[in-house]
């Protein structure tokens, strides 16, 4: 349902009140030696991203702990999702004990495979306190204040999720549309006459309680991302961002004993919005569409792309459950619509911030966003991100197949066996259809999966699994069959030595009444000689199996019968 047009004195009815953006960047982690894997992945991460020299993060404790401590919005959080999606967010003992049942709680129980603990365990990092945000040169910056800095771990996947989570009071509404589409970028993608980069914000500053800066970001410095990519063929990141996933390393740092990361997707940060304004319906239809689909500010009433193309927008992006019309009901406890606007890398809120409702912090639509529509979208781009690395992944192994290679054949077997048993637990533990009974929340999380086309990555990733265990199928087959081959050409020659050996049980030659020492050299001599012969039968059955196949074609010459048979001794050296 298309909202109404601004009206000419709607500047004011469209600041912004109340924003807050929930920002979530997905990672590849990268162990600098050995391998970070096996039943303690989660742990091991973890335990070395929190115990690391200078580290900011510690393991955060859930609220699943002291009942006194347990609030009613843990239990509206826990009480949203099915209860498969419980026990992958929260875990569940599998002995019955509480102490168990922790999600991130660190324990060594609670993060092992097998035990009941939960998929996730996350990290936080309390130092960050604001971000100051310079959209262009000598404006006005904008102050946000840090709510949290979370990262994310994951069960059986080398990838880490940062969720930064920032609020402001009081905005323009185009300043604050801005914003969004300028925060969240890893780097440049290009850079504008004025030296800055491309859709970035002029100048990013992290900042502590006492607003003192901790790192600048440095979109500026042309030279140094256009070095970075001449020499490494991969983007950097900006100097902000490193600061914040620190200690971990950019991948292509060459930085000893410390775990590293690189960039799983792409450069622009998913992220969520809330936004509360005095009239949600002074919004134009352009505005909404800018919103959902992260676009930058423009005329008011001008569409961003061409009305063709548009024509379906609120059939596409918009959830307009609870949005009212001129003399609808709403629902008990609602005085004005909210509506919603899912386009898989934006998931948009927008209400009144008349509604008590709407703003409230504990059971509410800000609540709601807060926790169940945060996890809602964490969820879904978990189940992004772990496609993205097991296609990695199969595309690393594949690069380094040499089927020439025996230790290249072997490698590539064990990474496939492991990357078997990883997607297994992932698509048994992770891979949800649906995640609520809730119609807001089971059609929010269809519509976030659907745009971001995780259905037919999924089926991608596992045909090419299948594809790589048909393979390694066929080359066990192959092996078997050329064992096969050897065994039965074996055999043939061993049946001659068994029946000319078989003299020596007759009594053609009397050696029963012969002394013992002479008869055990005997039996040695022709042990020896019958186990060197069966080596040497090993070693020549390819061309000894060629050889027969040749005798037993009856349309065989007697010519092409014996140069085969030379062949057996004389054919040189043959490619595997």
């Amino acid at each position: 349902m298309p909202m109404t047009a601004t009206p000419p004195d709607g500047a004011e009815k469209k600041r912004i009140t109340h924003m807050r953006q929930i920002l979530l960047w997905p990672v590849e982690l990268i162990p600098a030696n050995g391998r970070v894997d096996g039943i303690d992945r989660v742990r091991s991460w973890a335990n070395l991203l929190s115990k690391a020299a200078g580290s900011p993060w510690s393991i955060l404790d859930d609220e699943f702990g002291d009942p006194k401590d347990f609030q009613e919005r843990h239990y509206n959080e826990f009480a949203s999702f099915l209860p498969p999606v419980q026990r992958f967010l929260y875990g569940q003992p599998l002995d019955g004990s509480p102490k168990k049942n922790a999600r991130a709680s660190g324990k060594a129980d609670a993060l092992r495979p097998g035990t009941g603990g939960s998929a996730i365990t996350v990290l936080r990092r309390c130092d960050i306190a604001g971000v100051r945000l310079t959209l262009d040169e000598g404006s006005t910056p904008i102050d946000y204040t840090v709510a949290h800095v979370d990262l994310h771990l994951f069960d059986d996947l080398d990838i880490a999720i940062l969720a930064v989570e920032v609020y402001a009071n009081d905005i323009d509404f185009d300043t604050g549309l801005e914003a969004l589409f300028r925060f969240g970028r890893a780097y440049p993608a290009y850079w504008e006459p004025d030296g800055r980069g491309g859709h970035c914000p002029w100048q990013v500053e992290w900042l502590d309680v006492s607003g003192k800066t901790l790192s600048v970001s440095d979109y500026q410095n042309r030279s140094k991302f256009l070095a970075f990519v001449c020499e490494h063929r991969a983007p950097a990141i900006a100097a902000h961002w490193e600061f914040m996933l620190a200690p971990l390393d950019f991948h292509m740092e060459k930085s000893a004993n410390r775990p590293r990361f690189r960039q799983l997707e792409y450069y622009r940060m998913p992220y969520m919005v809330f936004l509360a304004l005095p009239d949600p319906k002074a919004l134009s239809r352009a505005d909404h569409i800018r919103l959902a689909l992260g676009n930058a500010p423009g005329q008011d009433g001008v569409l961003p792309y061409s009305s063709e193309y548009l024509k379906d927008f609120e059939t596409r992006y918009s959830y307009d459950r609870y949005l009212d019309e001129p003399g609808q009901a709403l629902p008990a406890g609602m005085s004005h619509g909210v509506r919603y606007m899912a386009a898989g890398n934006t998931l948009v809120t927008i209400g009144s911030d008349q509604d008590p409702f709407f703003m409230g912090e504990h059971s509410g639509y800000l609540s709601r966003f807060r926790h169940q529509h945060f996890l809602m979208f964490l969820i879904a781009h978990i189940q992004k991100a772990g496609l993205r690395l097991f296609s990695d992944r199969l595309i690393a192994a594949a690069s380094k197949l040499d089927a020439r290679d025996d230790g290249s054949a072997l490698a590539f077997q064990r990474t496939m066996r492991v990357t078997h048993e990883h997607f297994l637990r992932f698509a048994q533990r992770a891979w949800f259809h649906e995640i609520s009974n809730q119609a807001q929340m089971r059609e929010l999380f269809a519509m976030t999966r659907k745009h971001l086309e995780l259905e037919p990555l999924f089926s991608e990733v596992r045909e090419e699994l299948q594809d790589m265990g048909n393979f390694l199928d066929m080359d066990a087959m192959r092996r078997q069959n050329e064992t096969v081959v050897r065994l039965t050409v074996v055999t043939t020659f061993g049946l001659m030595g068994t029946v000319a050996t078989g003299l020596l049980g007759m009594n053609i030659i009397a050696w029963a009444e012969e002394p013992l020492p002479w008869r055990i050299g005997v039996f040695v001599s022709f042990l020896t000689a019958i186990v060197a012969l069966t080596l040497y039968t090993v070693v020549k059955s390819r061309r000894l199996s060629e050889f027969l196949d040749t005798l037993s074609d009856e349309r065989a010459s007697s010519w092409q019968t014996i140069k085969a048979f030379f062949r057996v001794w004389f054919g040189g050296r043959r490619p595997r």
